[in-house]
C-alpha cells in the first residue's frame, strides 16, 4: 500500500487535474470556433488574420500533445496559465476587431469556397437524412416492441406502488394534504371531498379485474339493466371474434356493417315527403304515395312514372315557355300521367272526369313530336296531309280544341285547321289545300271531306278520339270506323312487344300512335279500343263516371208548373255569371230564353237546331261576359270549357245519370268549387235510384228525405222487383221475398214458381186463379229477361245485318201448319222469347238445339198459342212440336179447328 503523499498518488492527482483542464480548454476552444464561424458568415469579405493562423497552430500543437498523452508516451504536459490565456484572448479579439480588406480575386475565391462548403454541407445533411430515414421504420418497430414489452411491467409496478401508498396512508396515518389554491372569484369557504374518502377506485387486482360471467345468450344477471348486459356480452363476443377472424373475414364484416349503416340512413332518408326529394331520390314507395295523392290509377305494362313538374317532362325550352305563357303552372293529374306515356309513343286510353285538362294531355306530346322534325321537312310535308287527326263529337268541342291548339301552335310554327259542320265545305277544303299539320273535326264533316278528296291521311301518324263514348252515343260509330279506314296501314303498330318500343318516338317513321279519351268505358268503347289500339296504357283519374267532389248538388222536388217560379227565385239570389240552364227540348230552350229576356235577364240560347254562326255567337258572348245566362240542351253538356261557371241549373232532369254527370261537370272545374241545382218531378222516376246513389256518395251534397224515401228510389230500374211493384205496389214483404228468390234460386224455375204462388196466395187471397197464374208467368218472364240482359254478349249489339230469327218471324209462305195441318200461309212461332233464343244460338254450345223452339204454324194457331200459354211455360214444358200437340190445353182448340175444316 502506498503512503500518504507518495509520488505515485501526486502524479495521479496532477494527471486528473491536467485532464480536467484539457477538457475545459477543448470545450472553450470549440465554443470559440463556433463564434468565429458565425462572425465569418456575418462578414464574408474579411479574410483570416495572422493571429488567427497562429491560434490554429497553437491548437494543432495542443491536439498533438493530447494525442501523445493518450498514446504510449509519458511526456509531462504543462497547461497554459491564466495570464497566458487572457493575453492570447486579448490578441485574438484585437485581431478580429482590426478590419482587413481583400482584393477582388480573394473575395471571389472566398465566395467560391463558401459555396463549395455549403454544397458539401447540404450533401452531407441529405446523406444523413437518408440514412436516418432508412432505419426509422426499424427503430420505430423496435421501440414499439420495447414499449409494449415494458408497458405491462410499468403498469403493474405503478399499481403496486399506488396500493402500497394506500396501505401506508391507511395504517401509518400518513395523510398527504394537497395545497389548496383559492381563486380570486371563489368563495371564502370551499368544502371539497377528501381524497381518502373516494372508495370508487380499487387498486387490488383481484377486485380491479373482475371476471365477467358469460351466459352465451341463455341467461342474465338479476338487478342489472338487461340492455346493458346484452350490449356488454355482444361486445365480448365481438372482440372474441375479432381476434379469431382472418383479414378477409374482417373486410367482409366491415362491408356488412357499412351496408347496414347505409340501409339505416336510407330508411331515415325515405321518411321525407316526395316533394322534398330530387327525382333520382324517389323510391317506389314515393311514387305510390304520389299516385295516391293525385288519385292516379294505371293499367298496362311498362308505365313510366308521372310528372312532378313541367321541368321534369323532358320537353324543349320553346314548348315549356309556351306552357307557362298559356298559364299552366302545375300539370293536372291526367296530364301528369298521360304526357309521359304519350312521349313514349304508347297508345293511351284516358278516363278522367270533366274539366281535368285532357286537351293539353294529348296536345303536348303531339307538339313535342312535330317540333322534333326538321322545319324544312315540315314545310314540305304540309301539302301531303296532316301529321295528326283529332276527332270530337260536337262542333263546340272541336272549336275549343282548335283554340287550345292555336294557342300553342302560333308560337311553335304549327298550322291547325278545323273541319266542322255548319260552315262552308269549300272554304274548309281551301284551308286544307294550303297545308296544315293538325286537323280537328267532327266525324260527319271529316268523312265528307275525305270522300270528296279534300283531305288525305297518307302521312297521318297521330290519331286522337276525344269524348269517344259521346261520339258512339250520338251514332257516329260507323263514321268513326270509316274515317279510321282511311289511315295508312304501313305505320300501324303490330300487336306484340314492338308496340311498347319507345326508341323511335322523335322520328318521322315511327309507328302510328292512337289516343282515346272517354268518360266511361262501355262495351262498344272497349271493342273499338281492341280494334284500333295496340297494347294501350290505361289511365284512370278520380272516380270514373262520377261527378266531381267539388260540386254541391241541390235537389228540389216540385211539379212541372212550379219550375218557372222557383227558377226566378234562384236567379234573384247572388249568383255570379256565367250561369248555364239545361233543358231537354229544343223548343223549350227558345221559350225559356225568351221568357228570361222579357223578365230582364241577359240570356242567350244554344241547341242543335241553331246554325253554326248562332251557336258560336252564343258561346262567345257567354265567355266574353256579354251574356250572363246560357239556356241550352245537352249539346253544351259535354266537353265545353267555360271558365268560372258559378251555377248549373237542370230545369229538366237529364234522361240518364251519365248526362246528368256531364251537365253538372260544367261547374267546379280546374280545382274550383261549384253548385248544381236540379228540379225533379215524378216524371223523372227512372233516374231516382241512381240519382240517390250519386248524392249519397258526394261529400258536399245531401239527399232530400222525399227522394230518399221515394218507392222508385229503393230499387234499380228494370229489375224484377221494380216490375212486380207495378202490379203489387203496397206489398213490401213480397218485394223482399222476390229479391231473395231471384238471388238464391236462379236455376230452379219450378221451385221459384211454387214459392211465388205460395206468396201470392198468402198476401192476395182475393186474386182469382187465372189472374194469379198470369202474374206468376209474367214474373217468370221478367226474371228470365232480366238475367238475359245481364249475360247478353256484345256481339248481339254489333250485328248490323238483320238476324235470321227476325227474318224467320217476318217470312210467310205457303205450307202445312204443324198443329192443325191446314195449308194456309204459315209463319214461324217462337216458343221462347227471341232474346233468349239469340243468346242460346250465340252461346256456341253444341247441346243447344235452337231449331226445336221454332214451330211453323198458321196465323190462327199462332194467336191461340199466345193466348193459352206464356213463353216461359211453353218453353219449359213443350219444347218440341209433338209435345205441343199432346198438350191438354190445346186439344179443344185443335178439335174445334179440325171440325171447322171438315165442315168447310
Amino acid at each position: 500500500m502506498a503512503e500518504v503523499g507518495s509520488p505515485s498518488r501526486d502524479l495521479k492527482k496532477r494527471h486528473r487535474s491536467t485532464s480536467r483542464e484539457r477538457e475545459h480548454h477543448h470545450h472553450h476552444r470549440s465554443h470559440r470556433g463556433e463564434h468565429e464561424t458565425k462572425n465569418r458568415r456575418a462578414s464574408p469579405k474579411r479574410s483570416q488574420s495572422p493571429d488567427s493562423k497562429r491560434r490554429k497552430d497553437d491548437e494543432m500543437k495542443v491536439d498533438e500533445s493530447d494525442k501523445r498523452t493518450n498514446g504510449t508516451s509519458t511526456t509531462k504536459q504543462v497547461p497554459l496559465s491564466l495570464e497566458e490565456m487572457l493575453e492570447r484572448n486579448k490578441k485574438e479579439q484585437e485581431a478580429v476587431a482590426k478590419p482587413k480588406f481583400l482584393t477582388k480575386q480573394e473575395r471571389e475565391a472566398e465566395a467560391l469556397r463558401r459555396r463549395q462548403e455549403e454544397a458539401d454541407a447540404i450533401r452531407k445533411r441529405n446523406e444523413e437524412l437518408h440514412e436516418r430515414d432508412r432505419d426509422r421504420e426499424r427503430r420505430d418497430r423496435e421501440r414499439r416492441r420495447r414499449d409494449k414489452d415494458e408497458q405491462p411491467a410499468d403498469r403493474g409496478n405503478a399499481d403496486e406502488e399506488r396500493e402500497e401508498a394506500a396501505v401506508k396512508e391507511r395504517y401509518l396515518g400518513i395523510v398527504k394534504k394537497k395545497r389548496k389554491i383559492r381563486r380570486l372569484n371563489d368563495r371564502k369557504f370551499v368544502f371539497d371531498w377528501d381524497a381518502g374518502e373516494d372508495t370508487a377506485v380499487d387498486y387490488n387486482p383481484i377486485y380491479k379485474e373482475k371476471h365477467e360471467i358469460q351466459f352465451f345468450g341463455r341467461g342474465h344477471i338479476a338487478g342489472i339493466d338487461l340492455n346493458k348486459q346484452k350490449k356488454d356480452q355482444s361486445k365480448f363476443y365481438g372482440d372474441l371474434l375479432e381476434e379469431r377472424r382472418s383479414e378477409g373475414e374482417k373486410d367482409r364484416e366491415k362491408a356488412r356493417l357499412r351496408s347496414d349503416r347505409e340501409k339505416d340512413e336510407r330508411r331515415r332518408f325515405d321518411e321525407r315527403h316526395w316533394s322534398e326529394k330530387d327525382l333520382d331520390e324517389m323510391m317506389d314507395r314515393d311514387w305510390r304515395i304520389f299516385k295516391e295523392d293525385f288519385n292516379i290509377t294505371t293499367r298496362g305494362g311498362n308505365i313510366p312514372h308521372p310528372l312532378r313538374s313541367w321541368e321534369e317532362a323532358g320537353l324543349e325550352k320553346s314548348i315549356l315557355d309556351v306552357i307557362k305563357l298559356a298559364g299552366y303552372k302545375e300539370p293536372t293529374p291526367i296530364q301528369r300521367q298521360a304526357i309521359p306515356i304519350g312521349l313514349q309513343n304508347r297508345d293511351v286510353i284516358g278516363i278522367a272526369e270533366t274539366g281535368s285538362g285532357k286537351t293539353a294531355a294529348f296536345l303536348i306530346p303531339l307538339l313535342a313530336w312535330i317540333r322534333s322534325l326538321p322545319k324544312v321537312e315540315r314545310s314540305i310535308d304540309a301539302d301531303n296531309g296532316p301529321y295528326a287527326l283529332i276527332l270530337a263529337p260536337a262542333r263546340e268541342l272541336a272549336q275549343q280544341i282548335e283554340e287550345e291548339a292555336v294557342k300553342f301552335g302560333k308560337h311553335l310554327d304549327i298550322n291547325v285547321v278545323s273541319v266542322i259542320g255548319g260552315l262552308s265545305r269549300e272554304e274548309q277544303g281551301f284551308k286544307l289545300r294550303l297545308g296544315c299539320h293538325i286537323v280537328i273535326g267532327t266525324p260527319g264533316r271529316l268523312l265528307d271531306v275525305l270522300q270528296n278528296r279534300y283531305l288525305t291521311l297518307q302521312q297521318c301518324t297521330y290519331v286522337v278520339m276525344d269524348e269517344a263514348d259521346r261520339m258512339i252515343d250520338m251514332g257516329f260509330e260507323a263514321d268513326v270506323k270509316s274515317i279510321l279506314e282511311y289511315l295508312p296501314v304501313t305505320n300501324q303498330k303490330p300487336d306484340n312487344e314492338i308496340a311498347e318500343n319507345t326508341k323511335d318516338f322523335y322520328s318521322k317513321d315511327k309507328y302510328r300512335q292512337t289516343v282515346m279519351f272517354t268518360a266511361t268505358m262501355t262495351p262498344t268503347i272497349e271493342r273499338l279500343a281492341r280494334t284500333y289500339l295496340r297494347r294501350p296504357a290505361s289511365v284512370y283519374i278520380g272516380s270514373v263516371g262520377k261527378p266531381t267532389e267539388r260540386v254541391e248538388q241541390i235537389i228540389i222536388m216540385c211539379s212541372e208548373n212550379d219550375k218557372r217560379n222557383k227558377l226566378l227565385d234562384i236567379l234573384d239570389r247572388t249568383f255570379e255569371p256565367p250561369i248555364i240552364i239545361f233543358v231537354n227540348q229544343k223548343k223549350a230552350v227558345d221559350i225559356l230564353a225568351k221568357g228570361l229576356i222579357k223578365k230582364g235577364y241577359n240570356a242567350c240560347a244554344l241547341h242543335g237546331g241553331k246554325g253554326q254562326d248562332s251557336r258560336d255567337l252564343a258561346l262567345q258572348q257567354l265567355k266574353q261576359g256579354q251574356k250572363d245566362i246560357l239556356v241550352a240542351t245537352d249539346v253544351a253538356g259535354r266537353g265545353l270549357d267555360i271558365k268560372d261557371v258559378s251555377l248549373v241549373l237542370n230545369y229538366d232532369m237529364a234522361k240518364t245519370i251519365q248526362d246528368y254527370t256531364h251537365r253538372i261537370g260544367r261547374t267546379g272545374r280546374a280545382g274550383k268549387a261549384g253548385k248544381a241545382i236540379t228540379f225533379l218531378t215524378k216524371e223523372d222516376s227512372a233516374v231516382f235510384y241512381e240519382l240517390k246513389e250519386v248524392l249519397l256518395e258526394s261529400p258536399v251534397s245531401q239527399c232530400p228525405q222525399e227522394l230518399l224515401n221515394h218507392p222508385d228510389a229503393q230499387n234499380k230500374p228494370g229489375t224484377v222487383v221494380t216490375k212486380l211493384c207495378l202490379h203489387f205496389p203496397n206489398t213490401w214483404s213480397l218485394r223482399c221475398t222476390i229479391v231473395c228468390i231471384n238471388v238464391f234460386l236462379p236455376n230452379h224455375c219450378d221451385d221459384l214458381r211454387d214459392v211465388i204462388d205460395t206468396m201470392f196466395k198468402a198476401s192476395h187471397p182475393n186474386v182469382s186463379e187465372t189472374r194469379r197464374q198470369h202474374l206468376i208467368y209474367s214474373l217468370l218472364d221478367m226474371i228470365e229477361e232480366d238475367r238475359d240482359k245481364k249475360n247478353k254478349q256484345d256481339t248481339d249489339e254489333t250485328n248490323d245485318e238483320e238476324d235470321d230469327i227476325d227474318l224467320a218471324e217476318k217470312t210467310e209462305r205457303d205450307g202445312e201448319c204443324k198443329l192443325c195441318g191446314c195449308t194456309q200461309r204459315i209463319t214461324i212461332h217462337h216458343m221462347i222469347p227471341k232474346l233468349i233464343l239469340k243468346r242460346m244460338r250465340n252461346s256456341g254450345k253444341e247441346s243447344v238445339d235452337v231449331a226445336k223452339y221454332l214451330v211453323e204454324v198458321c196465323r190462327p194457331c199462332h194467336n191461340e198459342i199466345h193466348r193459352i200459354w206464356p213463353h216461359s211455360e211453353l218453353a219449359r214444358e213443350y219444347q218440341t212440336v209433338d209435345m205441343l200437340l199432346e198438350a191438354p190445353a190445346i186439344q179443344p182448340y185443335l178439335n174445334w179447328k179440325r171440325k171447322r175444316e171438315r165442315t168447310a
